[in-house]
């Protein structure tokens, strides 16, 4: 697991604090949070969702995780693909394990369309998860800021992620971060399935101003 890179949210008032990694035992919470923000887009693959959680929960990449942290709860956090592995995993064995063969066979069909291989030099951010009672006090931000710095520890010169038309609030906040969108695929077809028609890839650069922040982190 990657080292911890403690900041703090509010320092001096116990605002929440942001480090690198899911820490051992919040796996629930981490589910619970990702199931909250993208289960309508993954119900189709995990349904019901105390078996979806459960999935996401026992399949987690920790070190692949931006978390942070309220009272020693996980009450935000953001996921990435690096290294060819991404925050939640699960292959085909799993599937097929939790779901059968032919349940499993459709809801692989539905999380390969999920997938998103990064080029060489780039770091695919998966989304971010904040807990209700914790939106609009600059936990967002926090985990964008801190995988704006494993990108750079990492070599990449880019960050990339994939924003979907039901989710504006989302590119807003991209957007402020410095994410700017490249191409927008039309996707009608999953509406009906997935609960979106359009999906936005963005890109941001790696700058040296991220490099700076990690090293005066240590």
């Amino acid at each position: 697991m990657e080292a911890t890179v403690g900041k703090v949210l509010g320092a001096g008032s116990g605002g929440p604090v942001v480090r690198r990694g899911v820490p051992e035992g919040s796996e629930e919470q981490v589910a619970a949070l990702y199931w909250e923000a993208f289960g309508r887009k993954l119900a189709p693959a995990l349904n019901p969702p105390d078996v979806g959680r459960e999935f996401i929960a026992a399949h987690l990449h920790h070190d692949r995780g931006i978390t942070a942290l309220a009272c020693g709860r996980v009450v935000g956090v953001a996921g990435y693909r690096l290294g060819g592995r991404a925050l939640t995993g699960g292959g085909l064995k799993s599937v097929l394990s939790t779901y059968g063969l032919f349940r499993g066979l459709p809801r692989l069909a539905v999380l390969a369309l999920f997938e998103r291989t990064p080029a060489v030099g780039e770091l695919v951010m998966d989304g971010i998860a904040v807990e209700a009672a914790h939106r609009g006090t600059g936990i967002g931000s926090l985990l964008l800021r801190e995988i704006a710095a494993v990108a750079a520890d990492n070599g990449c010169h880019r960050i990339r992620l994939d924003v979907i038309d039901v989710n504006p609030r989302a590119r807003v906040l991209y957007e402020r971060h410095g994410f700017t969108a490249v191409r927008t695929q039309q996707t009608p077809y999953l509406r009906g399935l997935l609960g979106f028609g359009a999906v936005t890839t963005m890109h941001r650069p790696v700058t040296e101003a991220d490099a700076l922040g990690t090293r005066e982190a240590r």
